[in-house]
C-alpha cells in the first residue's frame, strides 16, 4: 500500500494566511453592510509598470509567428535576464556574480521552499523569531524541523528578534548547519547594518554554516548604508545563497517570477566520504529534473525592469507603498502605538494595546473598524503581542484605515 509523508500531518491544518481569509469572509458574510479593508496579506495593488506590460505585448506576439515562438526555454533562465540582473543587481553595486550563478523562478516562495530539496534532511535549522512561515513549514515538510514542543520546533534554533534585542537577532552560541535571514525583514520591516550581516558570515564561515539570505525586499531600503545583498560582504559567496523577487519589487505577484543566486564556490559536505560537493550543480540538477523554467513571457516582463523607463517606473510604485508606510506610521504612533518598521520596508510592526494577544487584537480590530491585519504570533512565538501591517494597499484604503483605526483606539 501506498504510505504518505507523516511529516505533512505535523502542520497546523492551515496556512497562517488561509486562516485569515476564513475569518475575514466569516466577518463579511455577518456584517455585508462593512466596506472591509486588507493590511493583512501582502499583495500588491498598483499595476504593472507601462515598460512591463509594453515588453510583455511583444512577447505574447512573438509567440504568434512561427520565427519568434518560443517553446521550452532553459531551466536556469534566459541568458538576456541573467545577464541584465548581474548587471544592474549586482554590477552596479560593486559586487561580481556570473550568469551562471543566477537561477529565474516562478518567485521566491518557491525556491526558499525547494532549496531544501538538495540538503540533507537531518541538518539542524536556525530561524530568527518571528519568521515568514514558509521557512518553518518547508523545513517540517522534509522532516528537519523535529517534533513541535511547547509552541517550538526540537530541531530549530529560534533566534528572537524583539524590541528588547532592538529586532537584531543574536549569534549562535552553538553550530547551526543551515540559517535563514530575510532583510528587510518580513515581518517586521527591519533591517540589518553591514556590521551585524558582518557577524553572520563571519559565524557562517567558522560553522561551516550555509545561509539562506531571502533579499526579497531590498528595493525598498533608503538608507543607503543598508546592504541590499549578502555578497556585499567579504566572503558572503563561500557561504550564502541569495533570494529576489519581483513580486513585491515589480508587482509580479500574479506574474510570478523571480531569481536565486547560488556562488560555484559555495559547497557543502557529502556524509559518505566527506568531499566538498558544489551546490551551484546540484541545484542546477535539480531544476532540471523538477522545473521547466519560468515564462518566456514574464521574463522578458522582467527584463523590461532594467530599462530606464521600466527603473523610472518601479521607482514610482515603490514610492507610492513607502508613502502608504509613512502615513500609516505618523498615524499609529500618534495615537501611542508602538511602530517598528515601515521605514525601509513596506511592513510595519505593531505591538497591540494592553497587552492584547495577537489573535484578540487581529478580531477587535476586525469587527470594530472592519480592517484587517496579520496576526504576529502566525510567524512565530516571539510575534505574539504584535500585529504586522502592509503598506501595498491603495493609497485611500491605507488613509480610511488609519481614520477608522484612530477613531477606535482614541
Amino acid at each position: 500500500m501506498a504510505l504518505i509523508n507523516e511529516h505533512y500531518l505535523k502542520l497546523s491544518d492551515n496556512y497562517l494566511f488561509q486562516d485569515i481569509a476564513k475569518k475575514a469572509n466569516a466577518f463579511r458574510v455577518s456584517h455585508p453592510k462593512v466596506r472591509v479593508i486588507s493590511l493583512g496579506i501582502g499583495d500588491v495593488t498598483r499595476p504593472l509598470a507601462p515598460a512591463v506590460v509594453e515588453a510583455m505585448h511583444k512577447a505574447v506576439d512573438d509567440m504568434l509567428h512561427e520565427d519568434t515562438f518560443h517553446g521550452y526555454g532553459p531551466e536556469r533562465g534566459y541568458d538576456w535576464l541573467r545577464e541584465a540582473i548581474v548587471k544592474h543587481d549586482y554590477g552596479a553595486r560593486g559586487i561580481h556574480i556570473d550568469p551562471n550563478e543566477v537561477f529565474i523562478n516562478d518567485g521566491a516562495k518557491s525556491d526558499t521552499a525547494n532549496i531544501s530539496d538538495i540538503l540533507r534532511w537531518d541538518n539542524n535549522v536556525g530561524i530568527t523569531d518571528p519568521v515568514y512561515p514558509v521557512y518553518i513549514d518547508s523545513n517540517v515538510m522534509w522532516g528537519r524541523a523535529g517534533r513541535l514542543e511547547n509552541g517550538k520546533w526540537s530541531n530549530v534554533t529560534y533566534l528572537p528578534c524583539t524590541a528588547e534585542n532592538d529586532f537584531v537577532p543574536q549569534i549562535p552560541d552553538h553550530r547551526v548547519d543551515m540559517i535563514y535571514l530575510c532583510y528587510p525583514n518580513n515581518p517586521t520591516g527591519t533591517v540589518l547594518t553591514k556590521n551585524e550581516l558582518r557577524k553572520w558570515v563571519n559565524y557562517a564561515i567558522k560553522n561551516d554554516t550555509i545561509i539562506l539570505y531571502d533579499a526579497a525586499y531590498e528595493a525598498y531600503i533608503k538608507d543607503d548604508s543598508i546592504p541590499h545583498s549578502i555578497y556585499e560582504i567579504k566572503g558572503a559567496r563561500k557561504v550564502a545563497i541569495e533570494f529576489r523577487s519581483y513580486s513585491k519589487t515589480a508587482g509580479f505577484t500574479g506574474v510570478r517570477c523571480g531569481y536565486t543566486v547560488i556562488p560555484k564556490e559555495l559547497t557543502a559536505a557529502s556524509l559518505s566520504d566527506g568531499s566538498r560537493i558544489g551546490l551551484n550543480h546540484l541545484w542546477d540538477r535539480r531544476q532540471g529534473t523538477k522545473f521547466n523554467g519560468a515564462s518566456y513571457i514574464s521574463q522578458r516582463g522582467a527584463e523590461a525592469i532594467y530599462t530606464p523607463e521600466g527603473k523610472q517606473q518601479i521607482k514610482s510604485n515603490i514610492d507610492y507603498y513607502m508613502g502608504n508606510a509613512a502615513i500609516m506610521h505618523e498615524a499609529l504612533t500618534g495615537i501611542g502605538l508602538k511602530v517598528y518598521g515601515g521605514l525601509n520596508a513596506p511592513y510595519l510592526w505593531v505591538k497591540t494595546p494592553d497587552n492584547a494577544s495577537s489573535w484578540k487584537f487581529f478580531e477587535q480590530m476586525l469587527y470594530a473598524t472592519g480592517v484587517i491585519c496579520t496576526p504576529g504570533v502566525g510567524f512565530g512565538p516571539s510575534g505574539e503581542g504584535y500585529i504586522r501591517l502592509t503598506a501595498f494597499g491603495k493609497r485611500e484604503d491605507c488613509e480610511e484605515a488609519m481614520e477608522r483605526i484612530t477613531k477606535w483606539l482614541r
